[in-house]
């Protein structure tokens, strides 16, 4: 097991340490007693799934390619675009990598001390091959801005890369690695940091060595910075300091635009990101656009967000689902009614199409639209006209047709449900949305959302996920697609316990079926599957609480044998994964590998 290196607390954070939340650090570590920093906890988190072709590694979806694809990606772009232009790209992807690793971080270790989170970037840098991370000095204080980091790293995966085809540099030449420390660094601090790599093994040299420090305290921190911050990038950032975020939600973390950045939705898959590019191409045309998708998938929100982008986001925009309507009603309140036009009708009043002029009308579930109906639909699409019920005048109306529907329109022409011409006139641009089960890239960006929508909403103050329930969300198929994880985690944030995380108990208590398709990696680097995550049907049942305890206290064994028994059991089980047995008993790793070593020394004496 690595060894933690020692760290120097100034007594205000000694007097503090045992609080939830410490106050910002300082830290001092010098060169004697360094070592690795601790990992296993990280890498507890990353999850293969073969037979769907996904890598995770705590909500993130991970990419595994070898380095001789690296090394052609950087010839070409060297000599295609130049050695500057090349270093800048290679620069700016590993500082999104660092910043984006940070607040991985700060999830996986909240609650934990300064150190442990800053030390985590090395540790996810180790993980994702880069290189072996070793801290040499450390002299950070937070609360007044101070950093100065010194690393080293061996096996440089990106000296090897640069050196297939170039050989040994006169510069160094890990680029991405610099950028991945300034990001991680940055998000870490919340100021700006600049790292600089003043040894490198792609010049010849035995190891390659950093050091950090905020871009201020450099004479001179070109040409590196040049290449690390892009306007449109840099001015995104958010740089919190990572490790003392607070632990409720502003209402103005609500916003879907710190998610994404298209008609306020959610998503990141290539899936959603062509449902985008085929909203933008169509968003200031008039042609009327047709959603197909499974229900559940959204298909409201692309509306609203078509209109939103569209120019006329002005305009109303006027929503109705065809199904929900009578069918001897529905006429009235598409095209408006006229007073004594029929018994009830008291007033004359416009219609959602008379409601919506100058802007789009969203006609959900528009295959159940009865026929007549539906002809007088065709009209207005065709002449942009349409009569109020029991009128006689003829109004024009200017508005953009948006529908939907999750069944099968072909099938119901042949059918005699739906008309042709109907059809041939609304699937001018059809747009197809696909399932959650095929957008799972979605689906951390939406179980964050979701979390902090419904503590605020419910006053809650849940504070994430298990991995094993994060594992069991990634996975699981979703028949009802983002409107069932949007009620799952609502519900699950109601029954959670206060400041706790939501667990599988919590999230699939209707009886959903789970099935494990991950292999998760044991300590020793080997691939293994994960133990059954599904929750128990039986859990909490004092029936079976009684007869448990009634087993064991007829049995005449004492608490301590009984722990011990059920320590080494775990351990044999997870075959010396003490981060899984840990979880099977409802321990932290720390508590087990205590118990566990207390078993050896009984062992071996």
């Amino acid at each position: 097991m690595p060894t933690t290196p020692k760290t120097k607390l100034n007594k205000s954070t000694e007097s503090n340490s045992k609080k939830k939340n410490p106050p910002p650090p300082f830290i001092q570590i010098t060169e004697d007693g360094m070592g690795l920093p601790e990992f296993q906890d990280l890498c507890d988190g990353l999850r293969f799934s073969p037979t769907e072709g996904r890598i995770w590694l705590s909500g993130q979806r991970m990419l595994m390619s070898n380095t001789t694809s690296w090394a052609t990606l950087r010839r070409e772009l060297i000599e295609t675009l130049g050695l500057d232009k090349a270093r800048g790209i290679f620069t700016r992807i590993g500082y999104t990598a660092g910043y984006r690793d940070a607040e991985t971080a700060a999830k996986l270790r909240k609650g934990g001390d300064a150190y442990d989170v800053l030390t985590a970037g090395p540790a996810l840098h180790a993980i994702e091959g880069w290189a072996s991370v070793e801290p040499i000095k450390l002299d950070i204080d937070v609360a007044q801005g101070h950093y100065y980091g010194e690393f080293i790293w061996r096996n440089s995966a990106e000296a090897d890369i640069h050196g297939m085809h170039y050989g040994h540099s006169t510069d160094p030449v890990c680029w991405t690695q610099i950028g991945y420390a300034t990001g991680y660094g940055s998000r870490f601090m919340g100021k700006r940091l600049l790292y600089k790599e003043i040894e490198c093994s792609g010049m010849g040299h035995s190891r390659c060595m950093i050091i950090g420090k905020p871009v201020e305290q450099w004479d001179d921190p070109t040409p590196e910075i040049s290449y690390m911050y892009p306007d449109q990038q840099g001015n995104k950032m958010d740089l919190r300091p990572t490790h003392h975020l607070p632990r409720t939600f502003p209402a103005d973390t609500l916003a879907p635009s710190r998610l994404t950045s298209f008609g306020g939705m959610i998503g990141a898959s290539s899936g959603f990101t062509s449902c985008c590019n085929m909203l933008q191409r169509v968003a200031n045309t008039t042609a009327s656009v047709i959603f197909l998708g499974e229900t559940g998938v959204g298909k409201e929100r692309f509306a609203r967000a078509l209109h939103a982008v569209s120019d006329r986001a002005d305009g109303p925009f006027v929503a109705i689902n065809c199904a929900a309507i009578p069918p001897d009603l529905i006429e009235a309140e598409l095209f408006g009614v006229m007073r004594g036009a029929f018994t009830g009708a008291t007033t004359s009043r416009a219609g959602r199409f008379e409601r919506a002029d100058g802007g789009s009308i969203f006609l959900d579930e528009v295959g159940t639209l009865s026929l007549a109906a539906q002809g007088k639909l065709l009209r207005v699409l065709q002449e942009h006209e349409f009569e109020r019920v029991g009128d006689e005048q003829t109004r024009k109306v200017d508005t953009r047709v948006i529908a939907a529907t999750n069944a099968n329109l072909r099938e119901d022409i042949k059918a005699g449900k739906f008309r042709e011409d109907l059809w041939f006139r609304i699937n001018v641009f059809p747009i197809e949305i696909p399932p959650l089960r095929k957008r799972r890239d979605d689906i951390p960006l939406l179980l964050e959302y979701f979390l902090k929508t419904y503590n605020v909403l419910h006053k809650r103050s849940v504070t994430g996920y298990t991995e094993r329930a994060l594992d069991a969300l990634l996975n699981y198929q979703y028949p009802g697609n983002i409107r069932e994880l949007e009620n799952m985690v609502e519900r699950a944030v109601i029954l959670a316990p206060k400041d706790s995380a939501l667990d599988i108990t919590h999230i699939f208590s209707q009886g959903e079926h789970l099935t494990n398709a991950f292999l998760g990696m044991s300590a020793d680097g080997h691939l293994q599957p994960n133990p059954d995550y599904a929750p128990n049907e039986e859990d909490g049942c004092e029936e079976k609480q009684h007869s448990i305890a009634d087993q064991i206290l007829s049995g005449g064994a004492t608490l301590g044998e009984i722990e011990s028994e059920l320590v080494l059991k775990a351990v044999q089980l997870t075959k010396g994964n003490l981060a899984e047995a840990a979880r099977l008993i409802g321990m932290t790793r720390r508590q087990l590998e205590y118990r566990f070593s207390k078993l050896d020394e009984k062992v071996s004496t």
